[in-house]
């Protein structure tokens, strides 16, 4: 429930201008021009609390505007009711704080005049772009992350975790993308695969033994710059020379191929593999050879490697959608399941989620992070060596951006 329009403010900024409102204009205008001047959001201390801050969202409305509400992470942080916008009384200020540990990073969207129906239960991506198509980033917030259907503004705490292998730099060698066409017999499809060979790499030259195959190839050649990361990490030495390999999905057909598919995983082993044997004479080491993917496609790595250990032997897992089960089953973590009634199985994971990514998702009992946790317990108990990781934000590329290049860090310097 929205909390009375009287109230005083959490915020100590916005109450001393709610007090200096009342003598005239010019404190709001003042106001604005600070607002104009740092960008939004506000971020405040927290009083007795160094782990804590206060961070208020601000809108500049007048007359037309009947309500604001702000979308964090896409609307899985809170329903409407919990983010809903006050006005303070006598201005055009427009707000809504929130108490955030100062370590978090993510994203959120404006809705203005929005209609206040629920966000929960939508699933399918039709009814989400309906629903949102009237939010918009924060005009106000000059931080914004680029992608799919409108850029987001971001919300980086003092205490976020750095990302310093995001960003190409100048005079370190790039290494060659490629893209492919690859057809599959076996799925009766086409898809895009985008291979990178390191600086300096001669076809002609001894084979490369390490290997990284990542899924939602699109994601990983632009929101996540795998390439600049890899060229980074090479540059310093903390992975060895590798081809990575990003796999791209016919429209359609992730949620198929991700969901632990038996199809998908034999065009992994009998197909693409051979392939770059053949275009790329790569002579993948299993000890050397990681498939990863976020959301879906860590599910999909985590299965590929339960499925075929003598090939990967390493899974990069971002916000993995372990709380995954097949239609007809009523219990959710299916994958996990398996994995707590098969033998040992000496495999190396990467796993990271976010502490945002607390919404149900399966019969209201898994989440991203109850689920995450749970499978790298059972895997810990079945002998697995585990890099676990929780980052304090949502399901989205702002954070996996930088995780990425952690999970790398973790399983090749294990696999050396």
């Amino acid at each position: 429930m929205a909390a009375d329009a009287h109230a005083r403010p959490a915020s100590p900024r916005l109450a001393a201008l709610a007090g200096q409102a009342r003598n005239g204009g010019e404190a709001l205008a003042s106001f604005w021009r600070e607002v104009a001047a740092s960008g939004t959001p506000l971020v405040e201390p927290v009083e007795g609390d160094h782990g804590d801050v206060l961070v208020t969202f601000l809108y500049r409305g007048g007359k037309d505007v009947e309500n604001v509400v702000v979308f964090v992470d896409r609307g899985m942080w809170g329903d409407v009711a919990d983010n809903a916008m006050e006005r303070l009384p006598g201005t055009d200020v427009w707000f809504r704080t929130h108490r955030f540990r100062k370590d978090a990073r993510f994203t959120y969207l404006l809705s203005v005049n929005d209609p206040l129906t629920t966000v929960r239960g939508l699933r399918d991506a039709g009814e989400w772009l309906k629903r949102s198509a009237g939010w918009k980033p924060d005009p106000l917030n000059p931080r914004r992350f680029p992608t799919y259907p409108a850029p987001l503004s971001v919300v980086e705490l003092p205490g976020a975790p750095s990302q310093p292998w995001t960003s190409a730099r100048p005079g370190v060698p790039r290494g060659e993308v490629r893209a492919h066409k690859v057809a599959s017999r076996i799925l009766g499809n086409e898809r895009t695969v985008w291979v990178y060979a390191p600086p300096g790499h001669d076809p002609a030259g001894p084979a490369l033994s390490a290997l990284l195959i990542l899924f939602d190839g699109g994601a990983y050649n632009g929101w996540i710059p795998a390439p600049a990361i890899l060229d980074n990490l090479l540059e310093e030495r903390r992975i060895p020379p590798l081809l990575a390999v990003l796999v791209s999905h016919p429209p359609g057909a992730r949620d198929a191929e991700l969901s632990c598919s038996e199809p998908f995983t034999r065009f992994l082993a009998e197909e693409l593999l051979p392939w770059l044997r053949g275009e790329y004479r790569a002579a993948p080491d299993p000890a050397l050879t990681v498939v990863g993917g976020l959301s879906y496609g860590g599910l999909a790595a985590a299965y590929a490697a339960f499925r075929h250990p003598e090939i990967f032997s390493g899974v990069l897992s971002q916000s993995g959608g372990f709380p995954y089960s097949p239609a007809g089953d009523p219990e959710p973590g299916w994958l996990i399941r398996k994995f707590a009634s098969a033998p040992r199985i000496p495999l190396r994971f990467h796993l990271d989620c976010g502490l945002m990514e607390d919404h149900p998702v399966k019969n209201g009992v898994l989440n991203i992070v109850s689920a995450n946790r749970l499978l790298r317990d059972v895997l810990v108990e079945k002998g697995c060596c585990v890099h676990y990781l929780e980052f304090n934000g949502g399901h989205e590329y702002v954070n996996w951006r930088g995780t990425f290049a952690d999970g790398l860090i973790a399983l090749f310097a294990e696999g050396r």
